[in-house]
């Protein structure tokens, strides 16, 4: 298959890039610079792009603050806008008139706060409360009828070029002997997200929506780990309340053959991540 791939520079998007190349898929970057190992067009969210050549796109492009998303649109929420959603409708446009199926990395942060412990699933009402969780959204409505939105946990995986690695922050604060705030959220390994995007890629008829998210991990758990594997030392939390988290149900994605990874794939990308 001829993939047009926006984002495979990315911490999320680049594993999913490398994955479809590796499937035996034909990948094309667009963005503004090319991608080592790739073919390359040169385009910029907003810019008019020809997209017949493509059998498909994969939209995981996304224009924000170096290592923020939530809060990524920073002193200027009118560009955020622009970029985001304005210049993903018009890419949308260009593969709806390509008549390509489209797949679009979206994010768990459409669904909103709700209640503790509530079980987060794609027949929800979506009620954002951030500006990236109600641009998100949008695009999502806007690619309705033509593609699949993955609505996406937090990402972790091994490094990518010239970006900061995952976890960069809390580990430097660790080594320090800094006290660090409990904290549990939901994880998914890049890897699973990328076969996630394969399976739907290969589905005759796959769904407008899906989860995608992986296990839960406690801060001082990953710290522990993190420990022992580089020997340092320092201050671990608290234990956070599992109870209070909101997963996500993947139900619909496991139907179509797809399964997440447990915590036994941390080790090795902690190892990746750190150099050993």
């Amino acid at each position: 298959m001829k993939i047009a791939f926006t984002g495979a520079s990315g911490l999320v998007g680049h594993p999913i890039a490398l994955h479809l190349r590796d499937q035996g898929h034909q990948v094309t970057t667009l963005g503004r610079q090319p991608v080592d190992g790739f073919a390359h067009l040169a385009w910029t969210l907003g810019d008019d792009v020809g997209l017949e050549r493509f059998d498909a796109l994969v939209h995981a492009g996304f224009a924000h603050i170096p290592g923020r998303y939530r809060g990524g649109e920073g002193n200027d929420p009118q560009g955020f806008v622009l970029r985001n959603l304005d210049g993903t409708r018009h890419l949308f446009d260009a593969a709806r008139k390509a008549d390509l199926r489209v797949l679009f990395t979206s994010s768990r942060a459409v669904y909103g706060p709700h209640p503790p412990g509530t079980i987060l699933h794609e027949g929800m009402t979506p009620a954002p409360d951030t500006l990236y969780g109600l641009v998100k959204l949008k695009a999502e409505q806007a690619l309705a009828g033509l593609g699949t939105s993955l609505r996406i946990t937090g990402v972790f995986g091994p490094p990518v070029p010239g970006r900061v690695p995952k976890w960069d922050e809390l580990f430097r604060a660790f080594r320090a002997g800094q006290t660090i705030a409990p904290r549990v959220a939901t994880e998914v390994h890049a890897q699973d997200v990328a076969r996630a995007v394969s399976v739907l890629l290969d589905h005759p008829a796959p769904p407008d929506l899906v989860n995608v998210s992986g296990f839960v991990l406690d801060r001082r758990d990953l710290l522990e780990r993190y420990a022992r594997i580089t020997g340092r030392t320092g201050s671990l939390p608290e234990r956070a309340d599992p109870s209070t988290l909101n997963v996500m149900d993947t139900t619909a994605l496991q139907a179509l053959g797809w399964a997440a990874s447990g915590p036994e794939v941390l080790d090795d990308t902690l190892r990746a991540l750190i150099g050993q």
